[in-house]
């Protein structure tokens, strides 16, 4: 990876219910159990939705 920035947009508590195959999707994996191996952690009684996204990096102006 490049080097940059990631921005966090939200974070916001969901269930099982709100994992949908399109929300797997659009999070850049095949399926829901494509997500849940890689996200799931302990119980998993808590989930969180977190959406963010990357900045890459400003270019420097050079000084005259």
């Amino acid at each position: 990876m490049e080097e940059g920035e990631i921005e966090v947009d939200s974070i916001d508590p969901i269930g099982f219910p709100d994992i949908t195959p399109e929300l797997a999707r659009e999070s850049g994996f095949l399926g829901v159990l494509d997500l849940l191996k890689v996200a799931q952690h302990g119980r998993g009684e808590k989930i969180y939705l977190v959406r963010f996204r990357y900045l890459p990096p400003r270019r420097r102006q050079r000084s005259q």
